[in-house]
């Protein structure tokens, strides 16, 4: 199945009744192809709104929790934006074409290198992608105005809190099992943090340490 004008046109639909409103959104999500990120067994589903199964046990989350959690986070076009959860690269892919640069980080080398491999087809030159534990964020090229983690703390992690600059946005899955999450906005004000509950969702934990692959 290719991205044809059918099924853009279906895809671009499912995003809307989800809630997803924001027209800048909505052009990059159409013009991002997810069948670029997807191999194998499950190619023929890239374009139905659920998350599938990737490499080292990862997902690819539904296009409707990337294009909710691209619209939350309120990119401009001068932002600097920190991923944590590379994945297979379609996140970061979104986000690039909507913000200055972008830095993602994942524990999992084999995806980072197959992520970069698709970021490079697509000459995407303003994405840095890291092998890293991304629960400790990337201190070297902080602060970002944008911070987005697509896997499922217990509480906001400190160290990705302090790289956010005032007036910065943090998008976040919290929650204690991978059946109870919730997806939180995090704003930095100069005084604290205001927090908003968006909506439940299901993500993979956050984990520290580097995967073994």
């Amino acid at each position: 199945m290719s991205f044809d004008a059918d099924a853009k046109m279906q895809f671009l639909f499912a995003l809307r009744s989800k809630g997803v409103t924001d027209n800048k959104v909505l052009s990059v999500m159409e013009r991002v192809d997810r069948g670029d990120f997807i191999q194998g067994y499950f190619t023929d589903r890239a374009y139905e709104d659920m998350p599938l199964p990737i490499a080292c046990g990862q997902t690819i989350s539904q296009p409707s929790v990337v294009a909710l959690m691209t619209q939350a986070l309120q990119i401009g076009p001068r932002d600097k934006v920190l991923e944590v959860g590379t994945g297979s690269g379609y996140q970061a892919a979104v986000l690039a074409l909507m913000a200055r640069r972008v830095y993602t980080v994942d524990r999992h080398r084999r995806l980072v290198r197959a992520a970069t491999k698709v970021f490079e087809k697509m000459e995407l030159n303003n994405i840095t992608a890291f092998t890293a534990d991304g629960s400790f964020g990337l201190p070297d090229q902080a602060p970002f105005d944008r911070i987005i983690v697509t896997a499922a703390a217990e509480d906001p992690p400190g160290p990705l809190l302090a790289q956010l600059k005032i007036g910065g946005i943090m998008v976040v899955p919290v929650g204690q099992s991978d059946t109870v999450q919730h997806l939180i906005r995090v704003t930095r004000h100069e005084d604290g943090f205001d927090y908003d509950e968006l909506r439940p969702v299901r993500f993979v934990p956050l984990v520290e340490g580097l995967g073994k692959d």
